[in-house]
């Protein structure tokens, strides 16, 4: 075997394991009820810093939390992945887990509203997730 079929089966792998990680975090966030879920792939913006963004709103601090801790029991529980940086838990008002592929901000509405993400990053392909 060339080279070169290793290469393609790697990056086809990596492929289905981020859409993979991308669907539970996405159901991770609809089962608890986090609102106004997008997701925006980054990958056509030269020097991304990673390949998604998955951005949702949360009602309170106790939802915040509630969302990253079920995401985080998904992932590990069916992917055993886990996130390779957390931040924001001191306040919960902007929550980020860092998978690498892909970053899921969990915001309360003041902040979400605040930091303006999907504008900042709109080059990106943007698409809504609803259950």
């Amino acid at each position: 075997m060339s080279p070169n079929f290793y290469c393609v089966m790697i990056k086809i792998s990596e492929i289905e394991d981020t859409q993979k990680l991308l669907e539970v975090i996405n159901q991770a966030i609809l089962d608890k009820k986090g609102e106004n879920v997008v997701n925006m792939d980054l990958q056509a913006i030269e020097n991304h810093i990673t390949k998604y963004f998955v951005i949702c709103t949360a009602n309170s601090v106790i939802h915040a939390n509630t969302l990253a801790d079920y995401i985080r029991y998904q992932t590990r529980g069916t992917l055993k992945e886990r996130p390779w940086k957390e931040e924001g838990f001191e306040n919960s008002e902007w929550i980020l887990m860092d998978y690498v592929d892909v970053v899921v901000h969990i915001f309360l509405p003041e902040a979400r509203e605040f930091y303006k993400l999907e504008q900042l990053w709109a080059d990106a392909e943007t698409k809504s997730i609803e259950k």
